[in-house]
């Protein structure tokens, strides 16, 4: 019995229905469907898709994690099965916020479609953040100012790259860049211009189709007291990303 074999049979066993209306369901045979079940056959990429659909289940996780060992009921669902995230609930109904430490970062691109790897991390709660997904990163480099190595983003997590603002700073997932935290703007339909509040760092253009997730600054923790930094640049520099950020809400305002 394969990992995906396990997973159909268990989802159909839980939705307490029978291999015929299944089968019925996704328009192929009953005995097609039990050999799947069975891990005697692997289903073909189109009925792949419809049991995905069928399930409400991200194919990427009907093939490589034990759903059996998952809540289904503490996953946020998100249009077209792209991907399920998990929710951790405290006793108190709150929701708890998952923290990516340092060492967990490089690790974040394998693992951040896995609610396993997820549930593993540490959690904390923040009463005054509300109505939403949110998710801590760490902050690595200088790029972004005040915030510093050691340093925490909490982001709210974003569906749609419509919702994305203008002027305002997110958590991107990239393929090829993995965490980073920029300014964005939208560069047409299809990109979006990433901009660091540090002059030293140039803006540089990345594709809708690169991004794996994005998420909305909330806010931030600072882990340790820094000494202050009052040289001409670092002034200069946060200055600038006040006026951005000025700009930015005079313009949704208006």
């Amino acid at each position: 019995m394969s990992l995906f074999s396990d997973n159909i049979r268990h989802l159909r066993v839980t939705k307490d229905v029978s291999q015929d209306f299944v089968a019925e369901s996704l328009s192929i045979s009953r005995d097609s469907l039990a050999k799947y079940e069975q891990g005697k056959s692997q289903p073909p990429y189109e009925t792949l898709i419809r049991l995905s659909r069928y399930y409400h289940i991200s194919i990427d996780l009907l093939l490589t994690v034990d759903i059996r060992k998952i809540d289904m009921e503490g996953l946020i669902k998100l249009d077209d099965n792209r991907i399920l995230l998990p929710i951790t609930v405290e006793k108190s109904g709150e929701n708890m916020i998952e923290i990516i430490p340092h060492k967990a970062r490089a690790g974040y691109m394998a693992g951040y479609s896995d609610p396993e790897f997820i549930e593993g991390l540490q959690h904390i709660s923040l009463p005054f953040l509300k109505n939403g997904k949110f998710r801590a990163f760490p902050v690595v480099g200088d790029s972004m100012p005040p915030h510093r190595d050691g340093s925490f983003i909490i982001g709210k997590y974003i569906e749609q790259l419509g919702e994305v603002r203008d002027g305002r700073t997110y958590i991107l997932l990239t393929k090829n860049e993995g965490i980073v935290y920029k300014r964005l703007n939208k560069n047409g339909k299809n990109s979006l211009t990433l901009s660091s509040d540090n002059t030293l760092y140039d803006p540089y253009v990345i594709k809708a189709s690169e991004i794996l997730e994005i998420w909305e600054y909330a806010c931030s923790i600072a882990t340790h007291e820094s000494e202050p930094d009052d040289s001409p640049e670092t002034i200069r520099d946060v200055l600038q990303g006040m006026r951005r950020e000025i700009a930015a809400l005079r313009s949704i305002s208006k």
